[in-house]
């Protein structure tokens, strides 16, 4: 298939990129594709018969984030997202706002 041929694997989690020090960063990337086309068959005022058409194609790669390994087995996610630390403080924050709306309803259960 044509996809196969366009990007493989290694395009979105790249080759691992090895320091002296041991550590390891391995980039991570989203990649898009879009395809379009079109065409018209254009009313023949004379003899020759006209035609109109096109095509077009795009390609974007975007660095989404790195995984850093460090030699003593330490692992971090650095993202390249410009407000990837409010991301992932919301994120942090979730099991927190969970256990607190389940205990407002415990103690609702248990009033009643």
């Amino acid at each position: 298939m044509v996809r196969e041929k366009m990007i493989d694997v290694n395009t979105i989690i790249g080759d691992p990129i090895d320091f002296p020090d041991g550590t390891h960063i391995i980039p991570v990337s989203k990649v898009s594709f879009g395809f379009g086309s079109g065409g018209s068959d254009i009313p023949a005022k004379n003899e020759k018969e006209l035609f109109g058409g096109a095509t077009g194609a795009g390609v974007s790669i975007q660095p989404l984030a790195f995984i850093v390994i460090k030699r003593d087995g330490d692992v971090k996610l650095l993202q390249m997202s410009v407000n990837a630390e409010k991301e992932n403080a919301i994120i942090n924050t979730i099991p927190e706002v969970v256990d607190k709306i389940a205990d407002i309803f415990d103690s609702k259960k248990s009033s009643d």
